[in-house]
This record gives structure tokens, sequence and C-alpha cells, in this order.
């Protein structure tokens, strides 16, 4: 059945189909999530300079979603427009996540992921503008709920796999400088999964061809040309705030992080100053993207920016967390310290269930109900809710009713932005602007690497259960920007 006007209506199994691939995506993020500080921390690591090598997870995102989005764009072939990406991406992570129990050393651990996070980006940023491409505007809430359950579901089996495999039996015991079986055999498991997933999305749908889209779309099929590149004036004022930053860091000793956020300026300033010189090429035309952002977009930023900065918080800072007040073992090649960990991967499979429940029959009627923009924010202020839980309970089961508000803030933070965002973008656009959009998510992950040690450091050193309060404090902040969007 077609809608009026628009693409052909998706029944369950369509929506099941174009989605399904996220839940191995998922799976090798939540592996990534609930894991990675405990890899860094087996392999020696200190808990201070956790979230500099976390960096790498944002990082790759900054730089390859937005060129993935612009290349899929303008892309079509014998397989498609946004599939030969997300096969691609698959293979590439399956094979990181493989090596990644095995790595030797610290190096070569904060390398493989760099390549897995770079694989899921080039996985899964497709996958945002597939929904776009596939559905009619009406059923653009539906596609993106769907696809928020299958990465619930996805964060909850790649979660809870290793607190699984240990009540089977497997061994959760490693010496020092390793990893347990039950983490080894998660990665193992999670790689195969991801690429099964994947495959299932590739093999069950077809793509619309440009002539096919085109004819859905109309005069709007057409590609808006980039905003003019910026003059080269405009970028020197980035690249001497980098500079200056760089070298305020070298003179007075600062944090060593704060050299990212100086390069990241300086890039920026630099990266504006070349494109108003050369005004062509992919780098001109992400610029120019850039700057002619739809106005919702830019709202919807600042509650991105906030959004992100408190998930990227609790991904670095939960095990550490729980380990330290929850199940008191400051010793990270003890048992007990090991099974802190597993105990996180059931809180962040708790919060990923609910997120589930909660995309599939909550989001939906609420949007319904108050609009997605309202929904939006009382989602956020329940996950504000959740993170202040951990400031106050000190039973493990207990934080499962912390996770609830936690779960249900991730369905919304997952779903509802991009429904409410790809009703009003360029359809022609959609790729390259889905990729400038995680440009957002990518910053504040960013800036929470370079600056949240130094703050632990100075301010609450050995403390770390004051992350969850700051965390909560910025969740909040997303609630109330939330408040400035206005739906199209």
């Amino acid at each position: 059945m077609n809608s009026a006007g628009g693409r052909p209506r998706q029944g369950f199994a369509g929506l099941w189909n174009i989605s399904f691939g996220f839940l191995g995506i998922q799976i090798g993020f939540a592996l990534q999530n609930a894991n990675m500080s405990r890899v860094f921390q087996s392999l020696g690591e200190s808990i201070d300079n956790l979230p500099l090598l976390w960096v790498a997870a944002p990082l790759t995102g900054l730089l390859v979603q937005p060129v993935i989005g612009h290349y899929s764009d303008r892309t079509w072939g014998r397989f498609g427009r946004r599939r030969p990406y997300f096969l691609a991406g698959a293979v590439l992570a399956t094979l990181a996540l493989f090596a990644m129990p095995n790595a030797p050393v610290l190096l070569v651990a904060a390398l493989l992921l760099w390549v897995l996070d770079a694989s899921l980006n080039v996985a899964m940023e497709p996958f945002r503008a597939f929904v776009g491409d596939m559905l009619d505007k009406t059923q653009h809430t539906a596609g993106y709920a769907v696809q928020t359950a299958f990465i619930g579901a996805g964060a909850v089996i790649g979660s809870a796999t290793p607190w699984l495999l240990d009540h089977l039996g497997v061994s959760n015991v490693a010496a020092a400088g390793g990893l347990p079986d039950t983490v080894r055999w998660s990665f193992y498991l999670g790689g195969a999964a991801l690429l099964l997933a994947v495959l299932w999305t590739v093999l069950t749908t077809r793509e619309y061809s440009p002539e096919e889209m085109a004819a859905f779309d109309g005069p709007r099929a057409e590609a808006p040309r980039p905003a003019p590149p910026a003059t080269i004036g405009a970028g020197i004022p980035w690249l001497v705030g980098g500079a200056a930053l760089g070298a305020l860091v070298f003179v007075l000793r600062l944090e060593k992080e704060l050299y990212l956020l100086a390069g990241l300026l300086a890039a920026f300033g630099l990266a504006r100053m070349v494109t108003a010189v050369t005004k062509a090429g992919i780098l001109g035309d992400l610029m120019g993207d850039f700057s002619g952002m739809p106005p919702m977009m830019k709202r919807l930023a600042l509650v991105q920016f906030f959004s992100w900065s408190a998930l990227f918080i609790m991904w670095v800072y939960t095990t550490p967390v729980v380990a330290q007040y929850v199940f008191h073992a400051p010793d990270t090649t003890g048992a007990l310290y090991n099974e802190a960990g597993n105990w996180v991967g059931i809180l962040l499979a708790a919060q990923n269930a609910v997120a589930t429940l909660a995309a599939l029959f909550l989001l939906r009627p609420l949007a319904a109900r108050v609009g997605k923009v309202r929904a939006h924010a009382i989602a956020l202020a329940l996950g504000a809710l959740g993170y202040a839980g951990f400031l106050v309970l000190r039973d493990a089961h207990a934080l499962l009713v912390a996770e609830i508000g936690i779960g249900i803030a991730w369905a919304s933070i997952l779903a509802m932005p991009y429904a409410i965002l790809a009703s009003a973008l360029p359809q022609a656009k959609l790729g390259v602007y889905m990729g400038l959009f995680n440009i957002f998510i990518v910053i504040p992950q960013l800036l929470v690497a370079t600056l949240i040690g130094t703050v632990m450091r100075h301010l609450f050193p050995g403390q770390p259960i004051w992350t969850m309060a700051i965390a909560a404090v910025v969740m909040l902040l997303a609630a109330l920007a939330t408040l400035r969007v206005r739906e199209a």
C-alpha cells in the first residue's frame, strides 16, 4: 500500500528487515562500552587516563561519519546505495572484535579500539539515512522506534554476555595483564553475531533506485548546493585560538589531554581556510553543508551536546564507580573486580532492555500525545534522575532501579532526534546531514575525554562517584534545551 505521494508503507516485516542489522552493530558497541575500561585497566592503565584512551571512539566518529554520509548519498551500483557500507563496516568490525581480547599490550588495544569504532561507524551511519530512504514521513517515528528496539536488544546481548558465560561455567578470573575467558568469548561471539545480523539486512532489503527516489520526492530529490565556503579570515580566530591553547598547556604544564582540544580548534580553523581557497572537493562540500544546516538541526545540536556528554561520562566511569562503591574492589586483578565488571554489563543490559520496551511501547504513544519534542524532554529528565540514583544507591540490585530512567532516556536519544530531523531534511542530502549531525554527538565526548580527567584529579581525586552527579546535571540541561526545539 502506498501513502499519498510517498513511499510504499512497510509492514512489520519490512520495518524488521530494514533495521535488523543494527542489532549486530549495537552488540559490537555494547561490548566496547561495557568492557573497554576493563581491558585498559587489565593491561595496566590507571583510572585517571581512561578518558584519554576512550577518545578514540568519538574521534573516529567525527572523522568517519560525515565522509561516509557524503559518499553514500552519491553511491549507486549493483549492491545499492547504503548496503555496501553496511557490509564493509561489518566485516572490518568483526575482525577487530576477534582481535581485541588478544591485544598483548595497551598500545595494541588502543589501536584496535580505533579500528573497531571506525568500522562500526562505517556500518552505522548509513543505517540512519536508510530509514529515511525506505520509509514515508508518516512512518519515520515507527521506523526509528524499531531501530531503537534493535539497538536496545543488541546492547542487552552484548552487555550481558560476560555475565551469562560466567553463570554457564566459563572462567571469569584472569592472570595479571590478561582478560578472563568470559570477556574473550564475548568478543568472539559478538563479532559473529554482528556479521550475521548485517548480512540479514543486506540480503532481505531492496533499495529504491535513483529514479524511484525522484518519483517519490519530486523536485525535492535534487540536492541543494552547499553554502558558499567561508572566507580565509573566518578560520583565523579558530586557528589562533587552538595555537594559543596549545601554548598555554605547554607553558603552564596543564593536563596533556588539553592538547587534543587545542588541535581540534586549530584543525577546524585550518579546514575553513583551506576550503575558502579551494572552494571545491569533499572538504568544501562538507564545510558548506555544515554552515548551511537547517535551523532545527542547529537547535537539536545543543540537545545532543548535553545528552551525549552525560552518556560518555557513564560509559567511562560506571565500572570504576560500581567496583569502588558497591563491590569495594580496588584491585583490578581480583575476582571481585571482575565480578563488578560483569555486573556493570548487567546494568547496561537492564538499561537497554528498558530502552527496547520504551521504544516499542512508550515513545510512540507519548509522542502522539504530547509531541516528539516534549516526549524527548520528559525522557531526558528521567535519565537525569537515573544518574542521580548512583549517588545514593549502594546495593548492586538497587542500581537496576536507576537504570530504568537511564534506559528511557537512552531510547529517546536514539530515536526522537532522528525522527524529528528526518522530516525536516532534504532527502538527497539525508546521509551527509545525518553524518554531520553526528558531530554534535562526537564533540561533547571529545570535550569530556579531554576535560573530565582534569576536573576529577583536581576537584574529586579518587572519588569517581561525582562523575554521576555531573552526568545528572548535564542530562537535565539537555532536557531543558529540548524545549527550545520546534517541530516541523
